[in-house]
Parts: C-alpha cells; sequence; structure tokens
C-alpha cells in the first residue's frame, strides 16, 4: 500500500525556492497539520543545507553517533527518509544529531556502489533498496509503509524529487506557501524541474483545492493532481 503524500514547499512570486527570505516558522506550522509519519528529503537539498549555512558546518564523522536511537517505537517524531542512490551523502552521524526526527532512513536502488551499502550498514543507517539504475519511489514507498508503518509522508525537496514523484503519480496534494518577494536571479531552483530530474519536457494539470491569504501577504495554495480527482 503507498502512503500518502504530500508535496509542501514555499516560494518566491517568481517562482523561486531559494534566493529569498522564506517564512520558515509558519512553513512548519502548516507542515505540521498532516502529521507525518516520514520526511523525504532529497540528498541534494540535504547537503545544500550544509553548503548554504555556516552554521552546519558537517564536523569529523563519530563513531559514537553511529548507533540508532532507542525507543523509536514511541517517539512521535517522523523519520528523515533520503533517497541517495549515488551514495552522495556521507554525513549521516552529523544528521542524525538534529532534533526533528525519530531516525534515519535512505531509499538506494541496485546501481548504488556496494561500498557505500557497507558504509550505511556500518553506521547503523536503515536501507531500502528499489529499482535498477535509479530508484523506482513506488516500490520505495511502498516498503516504507510496509515495513515502517509509514502511512503519511511529506516532501520537503527541490525540483528533481518532485518532478519524479509527480510524474510517477505519487503525490496525494501539492501545498505552496507563496511569497511577496521577487528573488530574481537564474529560475535554477524550483519546485518542478523535469529536465533537470533527466526525463522528458513534461507539465502536470492540478486542482485548487484551497486558497487563502495569511500574515504578512503569504497565499497558501492547496492543490490535488487531477489523476486524484474523484
Amino acid at each position: 500500500m503507498l502512503p500518502r503524500v504530500i508535496l509542501h514547499t514555499a516560494m518566491s512570486l517568481d517562482g523561486r525556492i531559494t534566493n529569498f527570505p522564506a517564512d520558515l516558522e509558519l512553513y512548519y506550522t502548516l507542515a505540521a497539520r498532516w502529521n507525518p509519519d516520514a520526511i523525504l528529503c532529497g540528498s541534494e537539498t540535504v547537503l545544500a543545507a550544509y553548503r548554504q549555512d555556516p552554521s552546519l558546518e558537517v564536523p569529523p564523522e563519530h563513531e559514537q553517533r553511529f548507533s540508532p536511537p532507542v525507543n523509536t517505537e514511541v517517539d512521535p517524531r517522523p523519520l528523515l527518509v533520503i533517497p541517495d542512490s549515488r551514495g552522495k551523502v556521507r554525513c549521516w552521524d552529523a544528521i542524525r544529531k538534529w532534533p526533528y526526527m525519530r531516525d534515519l532512513l535512505a531509499l538506494c536502488s541496485l546501481s548504488t556502489p556496494q561500498e557505500y551499502l557497507d558504509y550505511l550498514t556500518d553506521r547503523r543507517i536503515g536501507t531500502i533498496v528499489a529499482g535498477v539504475d535509479h530508484i523506482d519511489m513506488r516500490p520505495a514507498l511502498e516498503a516504507l509503509n510496509r515495513r515502517f508503518g509509514v502511512k503519511v509522508v511529506r516532501v520537503d525537496s527541490g525540483g528533481t524529487l518532485n518532478s519524479v514523484l509527480l510524474r510517477d503519480g505519487l503525490v496525494d496534494e501539492v501545498s505552496v506557501l507563496i511569497h511577496p518577494f521577487l528573488a530574481g536571479g537564474q529560475p535554477d531552483s524550483t519546485i518542478f524541474d523535469p529536465a533537470k530530474a533527466g526525463m522528458p519536457d513534461i507539465s502536470l494539470s492540478l486542482t485548487l483545492r484551497h486558497s487563502e491569504i495569511l500574515e504578512h501577504g503569504i497565499i497558501w495554495a492547496w492543490y490535488v493532481p487531477k489523476k486524484n480527482l474523484p
């Protein structure tokens, strides 16, 4: 069974998801409404957080943090799930210190280097392998539900992972916080970027289910992909 998948993002009026002062308190307040069992965050999004915020300097790995947390069955916080078929994330012990999740999980494919799978095993990072050359998100999400009881997933990622999920018909809802800000620059980070995901240029139709003007002139728009309409 597939979990319910909510794509939740903040963007500027000109469509950027970076390079503008997003209201993170409002973003996470709304995100909590879904009470997700797991947060799906792309590997590039995780690594970009370290590149963009000097306070998140990656420390040397420390073996004491390789041990997974205990009593996760009663921990109400979500899992943090990171798709990383190419083995780019090498700071799992540092991520494990983040206070917002109960534990970590990696999604990989059959093409993931064995060295990286061994690396994850050594650091006691749970792993789901799905797909051949790339991660097949449908069986990966089904395994999240079957093995870990995940019923609701919130996606906190960039246009590449968003595009894969939307293309494969795996997104149930799209929630967007539109900020009254023009970010300018090159639109290299957008909510939907199928070209960067290595797929043919596609477009998808959404149906507006709710819109609301929030504080500071931010508009919250909530959509449903048309494939999910009754």
